[in-house]
């Protein structure tokens, strides 16, 4: 069964980073490109960043400029650098398949307030 484990979520002021991690296994990441969702308060889960397996990345325009998605296909690991955190970042992040191919995680936490 695919397991898709999310961490390093917390609390951060307003300008803080923070550094997620996803892992999964091996045959999730040997053929799909990989993403990054999250759902905020009272919102609709979306698409933050995906990333392909030749590594081209692409970004909600809500975060461009300011997170970065990467993958370790060696670790079937996929993480998500944020930088600059705004209030309206905070969610529950989850990674899965693009387009959505397995069970959600229980995400991962994130709260930016001051």
């Amino acid at each position: 069964q695919v397991q898709l484990v999310e961490s390093g979520g917390g609390l951060v002021q307003p300008g803080g980073s923070l550094r997620l991690s996803c892992a999964a296994s091996g045959r999730v990441f040997r053929f799909n490109t990989m993403a990054w969702y999250r759902q905020g308060p009272g919102k609709e889960r979306e698409l933050v960043a995906t990333i392909t397996l030749g590594r081209n990345t692409n970004y909600a325009d809500s975060v461009k400029g300011r997170f970065t998605i990467s993958r370790d296909d060696t670790k079937n690991t996929v993480y998500l650098q944020m930088n600059g955190l705004k209030p309206e970042d905070t969610a529950l992040y989850y990674c899965n398949t693009q387009p959505v191919a397995y069970h959600w995680g229980q995400g991962t936490q994130v709260t930016v307030s001051s």
